[in-house]
């Protein structure tokens, strides 16, 4: 398989993101077997926010991670930088409060959310750091943050399992269901290169969060890191 190129620059990942929006929730649902669902109910039950509450869901796509909360009376922004994932959700659910931003330049004022969370994007982010910051920028004192993000498998032998399936199989699956199959070809290294638990864990500290810990999701496919703004 050739390698990706990890340095794309905003534009080009945008454009990626516009490209595979049409299939982009079928896409997922089959790459991860049905359990990104499982993934997103996490999300929902590990910030247990309140109707009237006011959440920030970055990377939010199409929509799909922001359903739940907004169903449950939270005012939610669903906020995205790609306008192919916007379109197709704002035909979806015309409902939801969709904002087309960039994390790193997030277009809130200072402490407009109680929460701020990020599924499945953080890694797609060129500056890390920024988003991070920006993410405490726009939540209040004592406002929550939550990533779900990929992450390492704890268990070795079900990570070199993963890792075959990742880098073999992922794209060969994409190519039978996504609307830009090679896509997936950066988002399978993506994933392979992006820090691990700790690591995602000592940035998040670095960026001014507080009472940061982290919970494994699926063995460490999957990670919830959860922080505080003091």
């Amino acid at each position: 398989m050739p390698r990706a190129r990890l340095d794309k620059q905003p534009h080009e990942v945008a454009t990626m993101f516009d490209e595979v929006a049409a299939r982009y929730d079928r896409t997922n649902d089959v790459l991860s077997l049905g359990q990104d669902r499982r993934w997103r109910r996490e999300v929902r039950r590990a910030l247990d926010l309140h109707p009237g509450d006011r959440l920030l869901d970055l990377a939010a796509g199409t929509g799909t991670s922001s359903e739940p909360f907004a169903d449950a009376g939270v005012e939610t922004v669903a906020c995205d930088f790609s306008l192919g994932m916007l379109r197709v959700g704002r035909d979806r659910r015309p409902d939801l409060g969709f904002v087309a931003g960039d994390a790193t330049r997030l277009p809130f004022a200072d402490g407009t959310f109680d929460a701020v969370t990020i599924s499945f994007g953080l890694r797609n982010v060129v500056d890390v750091a920024t988003a991070l910051s920006e993410m405490r920028r726009v939540t209040r004192s004592g406002g929550q943050l939550l990533i779900c993000e990929f992450s390492h498998p704890t268990w070795r032998p079900w990570r070199v399992l993963y890792s075959g399936y990742l880098m073999r199989l992922l794209p060969v699956v994409a190519r039978r269901t996504s609307s830009s199959p090679d896509s997936y070809v950066y988002l399978a290294e993506s994933i392979r290169d992006w820090p691990d638990q700790r690591e995602l864990a000592r940035r998040i500290v670095d960026a001014g969060w507080s009472k940061v810990a982290h919970c494994n999701l699926s063995g460490g496919i999957v990670a919830l890191h959860r922080a505080i703004k003091p």
